[in-house]
């Protein structure tokens, strides 16, 4: 199936690119490799604040780590000219969840936006990933996602 109509299946609208809040770029390509900056999660426009293990559970952080890899894909789509079958490989993910010191299902959120790489992609969005329990991301986000993608 082609990824445009795999995102019409799942009801997908991705977003434009998000204009950075600080000191860098959206992203960065360098050979066939286009490294995303680090998307917070937000929820209706706006940072998705709290804590996981606190005021947030699991499951609300795997959709929180699903919103963001929407905003991933849509800065990924800019990059690419709108042309998303030029991925070769979702390379690395790297998460960040703000979470409480005892809190140790990081991996079991971060399955959100890796779950959904998986079902746009296929075995292309299969990658190598980290995913880091941290005291605090900024604005209060609940987490915060980076990417590393191979393209044509």
């Amino acid at each position: 199936m082609h990824i445009k109509e795999k995102l019409v299946e799942l009801g997908i609208s991705l977003p434009n690119i998000s204009v950075p809040a600080a000191a860098y770029l959206p992203y960065v390509q360098t050979g066939n490799l286009i490294f995303l900056s680090g998307h917070l999660a937000k929820k209706n426009g706006a940072p998705w604040v709290g804590q996981l293990g606190k005021e947030m559970s699991t499951e609300e952080g795997k959709l929180a780590a699903r919103a963001v890899a929407i905003d991933l894909l849509g800065t990924l789509n800019s990059a690419l000219d709108g042309d998303l079958t030029r991925v070769r490989r979702i390379v690395k993910l790297m998460s960040l969840v703000n979470s409480t010191d005892n809190f140790t299902e990081q991996h079991l959120v971060t399955n959100g936006a890796s779950d959904l790489l998986g079902e746009i992609f296929g075995s292309t969005g299969a990658h190598a990933r980290s995913a880091f329990g941290v005291a605090q991301i900024p604005l209060g986000a609940c987490l915060e996602i980076e990417l590393i993608v191979e393209v044509e």
